[in-house]
């Protein structure tokens, strides 16, 4: 009978987010190892449909290095980073929107749509949701308001982009349908060329385009750490900026954070770095009270 009451009590202490996020999105970037681990990628599936049937309107941005690398070496092509930049060329894209594009996204919408809910596997590409531009230096350091060491500003990186601009009409169609939208990370350029995109990036984007109640950033690490190492649940946009000044905050933490602040100066009105190697882990941090990442907030 305790172990039933304790579930009772988590029901109870979940109504009143549940309450208030009814009919709100919610903007999951899905990445690390809860991709790749079979038992994480259930659960993922599994919190995903639970969402939507209590009322939230989930929408997952997903990533796939790991996946691409793979792929890659089985094609005999090596892959080349640059400062943790993949340097994309010709052949490379081909393989980028293959294994993004093709492989995982349709395997997320059908393991998605296998645990109850209607997903919709898309890319940036489609019905001209990410409008993209080539990558630079210049513009992932000027949100972030530090130096990106190491990045040459004159450095060839291919058809690697950041986003220009999102059209989210077609995401809004898919909601209206009862639809999970499930987006890789490409866009198309003015040139009419594909670009790949860091899947953060896009994902704030989206959040901030969306008017996203909420961004979700799944990641292999419990959350932000603070200069002594210590795991900081709530930081405010302005800590942020101090942290990566002063170069708490870096390498791939970096395009998190960077895809949070987008999302908060869109609109968005709070963003979550969480642990996707937790079970369950974006329950915890949506609908409990201490949550299990780190909160950022406008």
């Amino acid at each position: 009978m305790d172990e039933l009451i304790k579930k009772a009590n988590v029901l109870v202490e979940a109504l009143p987010y549940i309450r208030a996020f009814a009919g709100k999105t919610i903007v999951i970037k899905y990445g690390g190892k809860a991709m790749t681990d079979p038992a994480l990628k259930e659960g993922f599936a599994t919190d995903v449909v639970l969402l939507k049937y209590v009322g939230l309107q989930p929408v997952v941005v997903h990533g796939g290095g790991p996946q691409i690398d793979q792929m890659l070496k089985r094609l005999a092509i090596e892959p080349k980073f640059r400062q943790g930049v993949r340097v994309t060329d010709a052949a490379t894209m081909e393989i980028v929107e293959m294994v993004l594009g093709g492989t995982i996204n349709k395997e997320i919408a059908a393991l998605i749509s296998r645990h109850g809910a209607k997903a919709v596997g898309l890319s940036g590409k489609d019905g001209g949701l990410v409008l993209a531009k080539p990558f630079t230096r210049a513009d992932w350091t000027k949100k972030l308001g530090t130096d990106l060491g190491g990045l040459a500003e004159d450095e060839d990186y291919g058809l690697v982009g950041d986003v220009q601009a999102v059209d989210p009409s077609i995401v809004t169609n898919l909601q209206a349908s009862h639809a999970i939208p499930v987006i890789a990370p490409m866009g198309v350029g003015k040139d009419g060329r594909t670009y790949n995109i860091n899947a953060d990036l896009v994902a704030g984007a989206v959040a901030a385009a969306l008017g996203a109640e909420k961004l979700v950033v799944l990641t292999d690490v419990r959350g932000i750490k603070d200069e002594d190492g210590k795991h900081v649940s709530t930081l405010a946009r302005k800590d942020v900026a101090r942290m990566v000044k002063k170069g708490t905050i870096s390498e791939g933490m970096l395009p998190k954070v960077q895809a949070c602040l987008t999302a908060l100066d869109g609109g968005v009105k709070k963003a979550h770095v969480i642990d996707g190697r937790t079970p369950h882990a974006i329950l915890l941090e949506i609908f409990t009270d201490k949550g299990v990442g780190t909160e950022i907030v406008a």
